[in-house]
């Protein structure tokens, strides 16, 4: 594994799944080889790649529980060079299940080291809206943590909670985890208040937000009912423009 990126916020709908499948969708499109873990039990990431959750016959719930290889939890999508497992229906009760498993926040990260099939350049994890063991996991796994924040008023709500439990992370369970970056999404520059938050959170974290964002686009919003990322829907749309255009900023990051 090359990079792994847990895509994470407990705040829900600021973006999260629609970056891990766009992202993930535009590095493969730029010949990279990528996996996408969905880890949210509402599977929209899974959903959003044209896989039906109620036919998964092993996907991250079985990673996560009954220890088998990721090989065999892949699967190949629409997208060249782009793989996912899936989340099941099961995966709801995986936080509880995982309770009483020993390690119980280094599962995902053994999968991981046990992983003897062809690299990935990038591998993503979708989390889950919450700070639970399944997010723990992810944290764990990861040697980066990109954070999506909506531009909105109620941006910065979560945040700090959000950055202490990765200095807890990288002190007690990961010392590897680095922030990969902060990318703003639904960004709306016609709206003063977007405009504002967006000023806010660049003073406020300086390099660490990324320079391309995302704007509010009915093409992203309609790409998930088709089964395929944005710019499979329409590569020409302001959504899919700037996915890639995030695609060459992080692989320029390094």
């Amino acid at each position: 594994m090359r990079r792994v990126v847990a895509i994470a916020n407990q705040k829900g709908g600021v973006g999260k799944t629609t970056t891990s499948i766009n992202l993930a969708a535009s590095l493969a499109t730029l010949d990279k080889r990528v996996l996408l873990l969905d880890i949210d039990p509402q599977g929209n990431a899974s959903t959003g790649l044209g896989v039906d959750k109620q036919q998964v016959p092993r996907g991250s719930y079985d990673l996560l529980i009954n220890d088998i290889p990721l090989e065999e939890a892949m699967l190949p999508t629409a997208c060249e060079g782009l793989f996912i497992v899936p989340a099941s229906m099961d995966l709801a009760g995986a936080e509880v299940e995982l309770v009483g498993v020993e390690g119980r926040e280094r599962v995902l990260d053994k999968v991981f080291t046990n992983y003897a099939g062809e690299a990935f350049d990038y591998v993503f994890l979708d989390c889950p809206p919450a700070l639970n063991l399944i997010t723990l996991n992810a944290l764990t796994a990861a040697d980066r943590v990109m954070i999506t924040l909506q531009a909105e008023f109620y941006a910065m709500e979560g945040l700090t909670q959000l950055m202490d439990t990765i200095r807890r992370v990288r002190s007690g369970l990961n010392p590897h985890l680095n922030m990969d970056g902060i990318l703003l999404t639904m960004v709306d520059r016609r709206n003063r208040l977007s405009v504002q938050v967006e000023e806010e959170v660049r003073k406020y974290f300086g390099g660490q937000v990324y320079e391309h964002c995302i704007p509010r686009n009915v093409r992203l919003s309609e790409a998930p009912s088709f089964g395929v990322p944005v710019m499979y829907h329409d590569i020409r749309s302001s959504g899919a423009q700037a996915y890639l255009q995030v695609a060459q900023e992080m692989m320029r990051r390094g």
